[in-house]
């Protein structure tokens, strides 16, 4: 008869911390989930001559994205003397005139206080609503970018993009898999690594890190979540995929990112300028770009390929299913901005308006100046000056 006894310690909690993360390391680069059956890691080690893309190499990734969180030559070389070009000025803000209670709520509770709160504001210092309510405008206006800040962001990221999909197009020229996407799985996973598809690689990745090490300080816009979602999917695909040597499909992907991009970023340096029609013209030139790329060539023929093809060579595997759940998730992203952008369109078409960035947070129009003096003379402010000369919405 069988007897079992049971433990008195779990198994795994006996496990060191340092056996745990062995376990784990092995069970993540077990060849069984990335590549098909009968291939492995030992196909993609170098010899005769051909180099194979490795993990290790994406340790480069942490000192390019490190410097392009500093984009301090390209506001120099670029930005600045564009900016002057354009006629784009820093402006001054005046700043709202300091007052404790009101401050300590804006910073510790909420920058957008409730009707009960603005009456219990009221009490507090003696400010009629309408004071209260044009401190608080007032006090978000200044927190907000300002118009040359959002155009050397925009002029940074123009040229980062718009260089990118000249490289990835000088790279992809000549290549077969630019005009048959079949021949992206043509003798996977053993594909040789090309210099020029190292250095697209580790370029294109370390540009997407360095967004999540300088998401402090860039501007904030509405979809900020969903860029966040975004850059997180962008970097486990383009690092998934050279882990496991998807190399070509990757730089298709990453081409077609680019193509679109830099054509936004220049809609949004035209409107940070004051050219009008030029910012509508170059946006509606993304919008088509944008659309016929990620909803129409997207879809239908780079997830086709990387769903359809693979199967037709090889039984299904982990990484084949990681890899399609990735690209929909980008595809489901394509989707949402894609109804933002055609919303702008439909706006700007029915009614003549100025194209603006959905996403972006617009300055507040003050009311008016005679609130802030109000305050003053309550003495619910000290020494300073109300911000109320900021009458032109901007982007």
């Amino acid at each position: 008869m069988l007897t079992f006894k049971p433990l008195t310690n779990n198994a795994v909690l006996r496990k060191s911390p340092k056996s745990m993360v062995s376990s784990l390391s092995e069970w993540f680069w077990n060849e069984r989930l990335w590549f098909p059956e009968g291939l492995g890691w030992a196909d993609l080690e170098d010899k005769d001559g051909r180099v194979y893309a490795k993990a290790s190499d994406l340790w480069v990734v942490l000192p390019i994205a490190l410097a392009f969180s500093f984009p301090h030559l390209s506001n120099l070389l670029v930005a600045t003397p564009l900016a002057a070009v354009m006629g784009v000025k820093e402006k001054v803000r005046l700043i709202v005139s300091h007052n404790p209670t009101l401050e300590s709520f804006y910073c510790n509770t909420t920058k957008n206080p409730s009707q009960s709160s603005i009456d219990s504001l009221c009490k507090q210092t003696g400010c009629s609503e309408r004071q209260v309510q044009g401190w608080f405008r007032r006090r978000r206006n200044q927190d907000r970018p300002s118009l040359l800040k959002k155009f050397k962001e925009a002029s940074w990221r123009f040229t980062f993009y718009l260089l990118a999909f000249i490289a990835g197009l000088a790279s992809l020229i000549d290549k077969p898999w630019l005009y048959d996407f079949k021949e992206m799985w043509q003798g996977f996973p053993i594909l040789t690594l090309l210099p020029s598809q190292y250095w697209y690689y580790m370029i294109e990745l370390g540009f997407y890190v360095s967004l999540i090490f300088s998401v402090a300080s860039d501007v904030k816009r509405k979809d900020f979540k969903e860029q966040m979602v975004h850059h997180m999917a962008t970097i486990f695909l383009i690092s998934f995929s050279w882990c496991v040597n998807y190399i070509r499909a990757g730089t298709l992907i990453m081409l077609l990112h680019d193509s679109s991009d830099y054509l936004l970023e220049s809609a949004k340096i035209f409107i940070y300028a004051g050219w009008r029609n030029t910012s509508n013209y170059v946006f509606f030139l993304f919008a088509a770009v944008f659309i016929f790329t990620r909803l129409y060539i997207f879809p239908f023929y780079i997830i086709y390929s990387t769903y359809i093809y693979p199967m037709t060579m090889y039984s299904p595997f982990f990484g084949y299913y990681f890899l399609n759940l990735l690209m929909m998730v980008l595809q489901c992203l394509h989707i949402f901005w894609a109804i933002l952008i055609l919303r702008m369109a439909v706006r700007f078409l029915s009614s003549d308006e100025k194209v603006e960035d959905e996403r972006s947070d617009k300055e507040e129009t003050d009311e008016s100046g005679e609130e802030e003096e109000g305050v003053e003379k309550k003495g619910a402010v000290q020494n300073g000056h109300a911000a109320h000369n900021n009458h032109r919405k901007t982007e």
